[in-house]
């Protein structure tokens, strides 16, 4: 549902967690709950003032696989005729600024996939597409990070779960915006100052709100979970001792980690 865009985010400050929307002058701390009721304090913080957590706790992570138009014709795959997704580990959730290291067992290839978050805000099961704008809370920009060489070890079994579940491989935020139209939105992902991705979400085989609908057909969705809508063409692998990922989303903001392996 588009209109008023505000940029709610969760904080750590002298130990305590809040949570608030971004000002131009700083945090607006707000109490109560972010999917509930809450107010303005009339506190404001700097943000140099506090340590930025992910911007909500999600019950369950889902992420969505080829569900672009462009990524399927490149693929040279069939577009699916429902969405294709997989439950990714809420123990893989890293804050925005935290810094991502590869498992010391594993020295496979490890990529990035910049991808639009949609975050629930009420209790959703079994709804219909002009019912979804209403559930949505807001929209955050996702790393949906992976093990490749793990996805593929056993050609018995695909371990999508394994492969995208690792600590530390599912960062989102800064923010969840709320007001904007997700339809309208471009996701750019920048490696070590290098834009290698650029898309529309216009470009979805499933839209955000037919995402919400179906999914919500097979598990209810609850306050505050994520879904990580796909990524589309331009993912690559991180290759250098150090890397900086940012994936930038106009009207949300930019997410920036670094990869270490």
């Amino acid at each position: 549902m588009t209109g008023e865009i505000r940029k709610w985010l969760r904080f750590r400050n002298n130990g305590a967690t809040g949570f608030g929307t971004l000002t131009s002058s700083g945090i607006s701390v707000h109490e109560g709950e972010m999917f509930g009721r809450h107010a303005a304090t009339g506190r404001t913080l700097a943000l140099s003032e506090v340590e930025l957590l992910a911007p909500c706790a999600p019950n369950k992570i889902v992420a969505l696989w080829n569900n672009f138009h462009a990524l399927a014709a490149k693929l040279n795959q069939p577009e699916p005729p429902e969405p294709l997704y997989l439950l990714k580990a809420t123990t893989s959730i890293a804050a925005p600024g935290a810094v991502i290291r590869r498992p010391s067992y594993y020295d496979g290839k490890t990529t990035y996939e910049g991808e639009l978050g949609i975050v629930i805000g009420k209790t959703c099961a079994r709804v219909s597409p002009g019912e979804a704008d209403s559930l949505i809370f807001g929209y955050t920009c996702v790393n949906d990070i992976t093990a490749n060489d793990i996805l593929t070890s056993d050609p018995t079994f695909p371990q999508w779960a394994r492969a995208k579940g690792i600590d530390d491989y599912g960062p989102f935020g800064p923010v969840i915006a709320t007001g904007l139209d997700p339809a309208k939105l471009v996701v750019r992902t920048i490696l070590n100052g290098a834009e290698r991705q650029n898309y529309p979400i216009s470009d979805m085989i499933f839209s955000a709100q037919e995402l919400v609908s179906r999914i919500s057909h097979d598990m209810t969705l609850l306050p505050g979970d994520l879904i990580a809508v796909g990524t589309s063409v331009g993912v690559g692998v991180m290759k250098e001792p150090e890397n900086t990922v940012t994936v930038a989303i106009d009207g949300i903001g930019e997410l920036t980690n670094e990869f270490r392996l």
